[in-house]
């Protein structure tokens, strides 16, 4: 199975370039051109992320910050930087290298390929999933909008696993229920309501986004 590499860079005719090379040499590519677009593909599970600094609204040293609290795979900065603090601040935050513009193609994929050996032998990727800027970490079973840490109950937790695995679908309440207490739990599904609720409140507040909408009639479901 090929490696799949991520390109984060607001430059078009940049990612253009990388994607077809580094697909030339036997890699999958997907291309975000913000940190927007870059966390809605953390759901590819990139087994490399090359990185701009330089980009909009948020630049990649923030982005990483971010992202590294649920992402291992290697971060590779990509940018005209050349300062000796540039390059620590990059590594301080998460990243793994830093390749000064311009760069041969040469000494990309030599890099690439070196990290991702180094990463294989220790490699330990947590299952993700985003949303509107909320990454969930499955494995530890945390969650995160931007650097702030969101606490749900271990009951909560799993209504929002459930939904989000199933954006865009409409459960109503007896069958989020019987997919989170089980199909011989004995209980009143009513209760979803009420964890409804207390979601809906806990990530408005940490977030101002909404991201469970009542289907009247019909049940809930998790907007993209």
């Amino acid at each position: 199975m090929a490696y799949k590499i991520l390109i984060v860079d607001d430059e078009k005719m940049l990612t253009e370039l990388l994607s077809s090379h580094l697909q030339d040499c036997g890699y999958e590519t997907f291309v975000a051109e913000d940190a927007e677009q870059a966390i809605s593909m953390l759901n590819t599970y990139p087994d490399l992320i090359l990185l701009d600094i330089n980009m909009p609204e948020m630049d990649g040293l923030e982005l990483c910050k971010i992202i590294r609290n649920n992402v291992t795979c290697p971060i590779l900065f990509l940018t005209a930087r050349i300062t000796e603090q540039d390059k620590v601040n990059g590594l301080q935050v998460g990243g793994d290298d830093y390749i000064t513009k311009p760069f041969s193609l040469q000494e990309l994929t030599a890099r690439v390929a070196a990290h991702l050996r180094r990463d294989e032998r220790s490699k330990c990727t947590p299952k993700i999933v985003s949303s509107q800027g909320l990454i969930v970490n499955l494995a530890e079973r945390k969650f995160f909008y931007g650097e702030r840490s969101l606490n749900l109950s271990n009951r909560e937790f799993d209504i929002v696993e459930f939904l989000m695995s199933n954006a865009n679908q409409i459960f109503d309440k007896e069958r989020i229920y019987e997919a989170v207490w089980g199909f011989n739990a004995e209980g009143d599904s009513n209760v979803i309501k009420e964890h409804i609720r207390k979601i809906r409140n806990k990530l408005t507040e940490a977030t101002g986004k909404e991201y469970i909408e009542t289907v009247w009639g019909m049940g809930y479901r998790w907007k993209k």
